[in-house]
C-alpha cells in the first residue's frame, strides 16, 4: 500500500518496476490517464505506478472509466520516457490514493532507473 510517506513511494516505484518488468498506467479509448501539474499549470503530468492495485485506488472520478494497463519496463524506458520528454508531458510517480506524489521529468526517472539498475 503507498502512503504519505511520498519519497519511500517514489523509491518503492523503481524496485518494484525492476524487480517485475512491468509499470502500470490507465487507459481508455480517448488515450491515457493524464492531468495538469500542480507545480506548472500549463503542463501535463501522465500518472503510472508501480503495482496494478495502486493505480486501481484511482478509478474514481473522471478515471472511473479507465481500464488499468501493464507496461512492460523496456519499453517504458525506452519508448516512453523520451516520448513523454518530447512531448513536454511530466511523469507522476507511484502517486497514493490522495492523488499525492512526485512529478518528475521523464528523463529524470530514466537516469533514476539507470542509477538503480547499475548498483544491482
Amino acid at each position: 500500500m503507498l502512503t504519505n510517506e511520498l519519497d519511500q513511494n517514489f523509491q518503492q516505484f523503481f524496485h518494484d518496476a525492476i524487480n517485475t518488468g512491468c509499470i502500470w498506467g490507465l487507459q481508455n479509448s480517448d488515450g491515457w490517464a493524464q492531468c495538469a501539474s500542480d507545480k506548472y499549470s500549463e503542463t501535463p503530468v501522465m500518472p503510472f505506478w508501480s503495482q496494478p492495485e495502486y493505480a486501481s485506488d484511482h478509478k474514481q472520478g473522471k478515471w472511473s472509466k479507465y481500464e488499468i494497463i501493464p507496461i512492460a519496463l523496456e519499453e517504458f524506458l525506452e519508448d516512453w520516457l523520451p516520448g513523454l520528454h518530447e512531448d513536454i508531458v511530466l511523469v507522476g510517480i507511484n502517486w497514493n490514493k490522495n492523488f499525492e506524489g512526485s512529478e518528475s521529468e521523464p528523463l529524470d526517472i530514466l537516469f533514476e532507473f539507470d542509477q538503480m539498475i547499475q548498483n544491482i
